[in-house]
């Protein structure tokens, strides 16, 4: 995109949400679980595993309302209660828009039963312990559930550089 007062050439910031919903697992093992989607027909990291909602920010949308949204289209979930985890700067150079910036969220409460509603985009929805992740996981999204496996989620965290 041109900036029109000095003729130069800026990139372009994409703004996403993503949504870890997060239970503490069935039975006496106690431990954390996440919700993840096994990602097909995206077009983008299809056959990995993901953040079971998550999507760009839509113009006049805050980083929060999208999240809820993506909850409703793509699990149908209400009245999630959101816990901020970290900003993310992505940048992956080979793709046309490669500078991003993503909003991650734990939601641990919310109305109805997560489910499958894009069928022609997710494969399959399972719960998986924290410490147990599936393989692949989307990168940069196993970067940030690695941190909240540790219990140490920095505020900001950059991806790609």
């Amino acid at each position: 995109m041109q900036d029109p007062a000095t003729g130069v050439d800026r990139f372009v910031v994409v703004p996403a949400s993503y949504v870890f919903f997060l239970r503490e697992r069935p039975g006496s093992t106690g431990g954390t679980e996440v919700l993840l989607q096994l990602r097909r027909g995206t077009g983008y990291m299809d056959e990995h595993w993901a953040a079971a909602a998550a999507g760009h920010v839509e113009r006049g949308e805050t980083a929060e309302v999208a999240a809820r949204r993506e909850a409703l289209e793509e699990v149908d979930v209400t009245d999630v209660g959101l816990e901020f985890l970290t900003a993310m700067q992505r940048t992956a150079h080979d793709l046309p828009i490669d500078e991003r910036i993503d909003f991650f969220f734990a939601a641990r409460s919310w109305s109805g039963e997560p489910r499958i509603v894009e069928q022609t985009k997710c494969a399959a929805m399972e719960w998986f312990p924290l410490d147990a992740l599936p393989d692949p996981v989307v990168p940069h999204e196993r970067l940030v559930l690695d941190a909240l496996r540790s219990g140490e989620v920095p505020p900001l965290t950059h991806f790609g550089f």
